[in-house]
Parts: structure tokens; sequence; C-alpha cells
């Protein structure tokens, strides 16, 4: 056997790829199970994006290698959104840059800015390819604590007593996921500042803005971010366009020229078809979100209603499509989880699976009907 690059000693398979594994595992075995475990939205996209891309089939550069900056219209449409949502202004030519999903993104940056031994900072809980991608690039992850008595923001006087001389990146992402709290713009100024005073490269990972969140915030809001921040985004959760794959980074023209030279050498260009439909959901009013946020209000109650079932507190404030609750003193998140599971026929996910910072904490999706919450409601009361 050919022997695997040294990279992949430090990574392992994505916890929900093993997972998910095991889950249809059991429904192969007969099993009926309740998956809440992964925030891969089930509502359909929008009729008119479906439209846009139906109708884009039969023009004439449909079917051709596309550029990799993307249509000049979507990143047009990007600016567009940006100004109308966030009031950011973003220049379409050189400032905004198309991804095929801000995951891929999140590679594309690690691999333009990072040097092998570069240290990055990530936060702890949270998402969990940060650190995949940071151990591939031959970096060092150096993890700072986020926790419900600093209501998951920075504690930036411990950040400021570690040496941060090793220190080219740190990744942030509000609204946070897997706890669903939202930024406070005092926070994203601290951020830019703090990236000024140690020169370090500020990354907001922000595709969940519009998710049961009435104050939508980017980092570039604050003056002077392009210095020295970035921010990814997604129309993933916000369009439930998840399989589409359609991503973007947003930031200084410098910044984004480094990464286009790793990108345009990693792909060649996002389906037309795609672009199209992408430019119909920027260009929705805000009814889109209106429609969707009652969905996930509804559901969200419910997912409540199944966490109290499990004698956990949870903050009715947070954001975003999922319910992050903690469980009783004492008990192992996965513990709790491998119970509902195995008991209980339904997936959720320990909060383990985002660093050390998530024991004691579980965390619901609500991308699943509220007919199917209310059966696994049920199930707790048999």
């Amino acid at each position: 056997m050919i022997q695997s690059a040294k990279r992949l000693d430090i990574v392992q398979e994505y916890y929900f790829s093993i997972k998910l594994r095991e889950v249809r595992n059991l429904v192969a075995a007969g099993k009926p199970i309740i998956n809440m475990g992964i925030g891969s939205p089930d509502l359909q996209p929008p009729a008119k994006v479906i439209e846009a891309i139906q109708s884009s089939l039969l023009d004439a550069n449909a079917h051709k290698y596309q550029s990799y900056q993307g249509l000049p219209e979507l990143r047009t449409a990007i600016a567009d959104f940006y100004k109308n949502k966030y009031n950011v202004v973003a220049n379409p030519e050189n400032e905004i840059l198309p991804l095929m999903g801000s995951k891929e993104g999140i590679m594309h940056i690690s691999l333009a800015f990072l040097n092998e031994g570069d240290q990055v900072l990530i936060p702890n809980p949270g998402y969990p390819t940060y650190t995949s991608v940071t151990n591939l690039v031959g970096a060092e992850p150096l993890f700072y604590n986020l926790s419900e008595e600093n209501n998951w923001q920075p504690n930036f006087e411990e950040l400021e007593n570690q040496d941060l001389s090793g220190v080219k990146i740190m990744w942030v992402n509000y609204p946070h996921m897997p706890t669903g709290t939202n930024a406070t713009l005092e926070t994203l100024e601290k951020l830019v500042a703090f990236g000024k005073k140690y020169q370090i490269l500020i990354i907001n990972d922000n595709p969940y803005s519009f998710i049961l969140n009435d104050n939508p915030i980017s980092i570039l809001q604050v003056k002077g971010a392009k210095d020295i921040a970035l921010e990814l985004n997604s129309l993933s959760k916000t369009f439930n366009m998840a399989g589409w794959r359609v991503g973007m980074v947003l930031g200084n023209a410098t910044y984004l020229n480094e990464i286009l030279k790793v990108k345009s050498n990693m792909d060649s260009g996002m389906f037309y078809g795609i672009q199209k439909g992408a430019i119909e959901a920027l260009q929705l009013s805000n009814d889109w979100f209106a429609v969707q946020n009652k969905i996930y209000e509804d559901r969200r109650a419910l997912v409540w209603q199944l966490a109290d079932k499990l004698n956990t507190t949870y903050n009715k404030n947070a954001t975003g499509l999922f319910v992050w609750a903690k469980i009783a003193e004492g008990k192992k998140s996965e513990e709790v989880t491998d119970f509902v599971l195995y008991d209980k026929d339904i997936f959720i996910t320990p909060g383990t699976v985002f660093g050390s910072q998530g024991e004691g904490y579980i965390r619901f999706s609500l991308c699943v009907t509220s007919e199917i919450i209310k059966e696994a409601i049920r199930r707790f009361d048999k």
C-alpha cells in the first residue's frame, strides 16, 4: 500500500461523515432515526432562484468554463446585498470574490496566508474545519476559549496575555456556531483593533446572519476593518441553497488577489446557472426572511420543548439554525447524545464536536419539520 501523506496523521475524518454513516446503518437496520444533528436546510430555495437556473441553461455561455472571479453581475449583486443589508460598501471589481461555498474559502485563505509553523487563533467551541484546515496546511492551532459566562464573546484580556508573536490569522464566527450567539458591534470593533495591534488577519465567518436574527451585522461595518479583516458569507443557510455551493469572501483588494492566486489554481469557475440563481436570491425582498423565520420560530419553540425533556437549559435569545443546550451538571455530552440515539432513535450533536469548551452541551438542528419534532417529543412521553 502507498503510504498516505504525513499531514493526514493529525487530521481525522469529519465527525459528521463518520456519525452519519453510523446513522445510515441504523436506518438500514430498520431503526426510525430522526436526524436533528446537522444544519442542512430542508426547506426549498426561492422559486425565482429555481426558475433562474432553469431559464439560464439555454444561454450561449451556460456550459463553458466561467471566470474565476464569477460573473460581474454576481459580484454586483453581492455588493448591493451588503450595502442594503449591512450598510457595507464593497467594490464589486476587486473587493468581492465569489466562492464555491464558504468552506472552500477557509482552505483558500489558509493556503494564501499561512506558512508552515504559523499559528492560528481558533474559537473553542467553534467550527471544526478551522482546526482541520490549519493542520492540513502545516500551521499550528492556538485555541481561545469562549464561555457562557462571557456570552461566548472573546476574552481580550486572556488573548493579550498570550504570546501572539507567531499568530497570523484569527478565525471568528458571528453569529456564532454552535451557540447561536450574535456578536455586538463593540466586539467587532475590539477584534479589528486587536488585529491591527498585533498584525493578525481577522476573518469573520458569517453565514447565519439572517436566521432568527433581527440585527444582522458584518465586521466590515467597523471603520478601518478592511485594513485587517475579511468576511466569509454564504447562500447555503439564508436561501436554502446548501448543495448549490455559493459563498463569497469580501475585503481588501490586495488580500483578495492573494486568495485568487490559490483559487484560480484549484477550480475552473462556478457553473453559470448557479451564478444566475444566486443573483436572483440576493435580490429578494425582506419578505423572504420573514417567511423563513416564522417557520424556524415555530420549530424552535418545539425544540425547546424537546430540550426540556432532557432537563437542559438554553438561551432563548440565540440565533441561527440550532438550539445549543446545557445538560445537567455531571453528565457528559456524548453519553447524553448516545442515549438519545440508541434509546429514542434521535440523532443530536454532542457539544464536544466543537471543542473542549463544548463539553456539557448538546446541539439540536432546526432543519426538520414541526411534525418530525413533535414525533421526537412523543418518544420521550412513551
